[in-house]
């Protein structure tokens, strides 16, 4: 058995070149060594593989019957070797076929992914999307075992041994059906704790959220009378109701559908990011898919944090 220890890359790059040019001096003249070097590292290969290599002929080096069955099995190995340490591919949209793995909630599929649909349809017309229910509880774990690509998650709470980029800072408002009359302007303290309200809440069955810490501030309660745990069967209600719903701006800027107010009291935003595992930190087709989201969310020069 040869102790790889005792060879290098040189080495080996060297007898690949021996093997094909049968001849020290040219070898040396591919290598850009003089000749010397070059018969130095045969006679080291020499002892390492115990053979001649390489005999003396009428026209020039003869190969021995070891260093002939070197030639091919050497020349795929040195070929691997290249192809591993070559700059990796550009990403070329138009054809690629992939599938990407997003974990997302109702939310961020309205505010990031469905913005993005058309950029991919249009772009990469052979790529999937392959849209999961987040859960933050299996981030870090569905992105070590790479069973999800992107996750879309506040900065609270974020993993912070994903990657992290900042997509955008969202604030709240209060909405309600168009031509509600309560919200013709932004109605006082007193009148929005009056109005019947509708809570999204994820784990299913609560009644109280941020606004109502804010409300509780200053002794103050609302009337919540709807709970529910997606934001999707919250705008069909406050379309047909006189329901109203303190959300974040994004889900109801484009709907068109209903009536959008400032809350009569101030809530804190909360930031929304875009996380990804350290092993396609580089990938061509996944940095590419970032820069997608970060293009059709206007926020293609955001600043990329560890």
């Amino acid at each position: 058995m040869i102790n790889l220890n005792r060879l290098d890359l040189n080495l080996l790059l060297t007898l690949d070149v021996l093997l094909r040019e049968h001849n020290v001096t040219r070898a040396a003249q591919r290598l850009n060594l003089s000749q010397p070097s070059v018969s130095v590292q045969l006679a080291r290969l020499r002892e390492i593989f115990d053979d001649p290599l390489l005999l003396p002929g009428p026209r020039g080096m003869q190969p021995t019957v070891r260093a002939d069955e070197l030639r091919e099995p050497l020349r795929q190995a040195l070929e691997a070797l290249e192809r591993a340490v070559s700059p990796v591919n550009a990403f070329d949209p138009a054809r690629a076929s992939v599938t990407w793995r997003v974990a997302a909630t109702d939310y961020t599929e309205s505010a990031v992914l469905l913005p993005l649909l058309s950029t991919l349809r249009r772009d990469a017309p052979a790529s999937r999307l392959a849209v999961f229910e987040l859960n933050p509880g299996q981030i870090k774990r569905q992105a070590e075992q790479g069973d999800i690509d992107l996750f879309f998650h506040l900065r609270e709470g974020a993993p912070a041994s994903l990657h992290q980029r900042l997509l955008f800072t969202e604030r709240y408002v209060l909405a309600g059906r168009l031509g509600h009359p309560a919200l013709k302007r932004r109605p006082s303290l007193k009148q929005f704790c009056q109005l019947e309200h509708v809570i999204v809440s994820p784990e299913g069955g609560g009644f109280q959220a941020a606004t109502d810490d804010a409300l509780a501030a200053r002794g103050l309660t609302r009337n919540v009378v709807l709970s529910v745990p997606h934001f999707l069967f919250m705008l069909d209600a406050l379309a047909r109701t006189d329901l109203v719903a303190v959300l974040p701006e994004r889900l109801v800027a484009t709907t068109g559908t209903l009536q959008v107010v400032d809350p009569p009291v101030e809530l804190a935003g909360f930031d929304m990011l875009m996380l990804w595992h350290e092993r396609l930190h580089r990938d061509p087709g996944h940095k590419w898919l970032r820069q997608q989201i970060l293009g059709v969310l206007g926020n293609a020069d955001g600043a990329n944090t560890p």
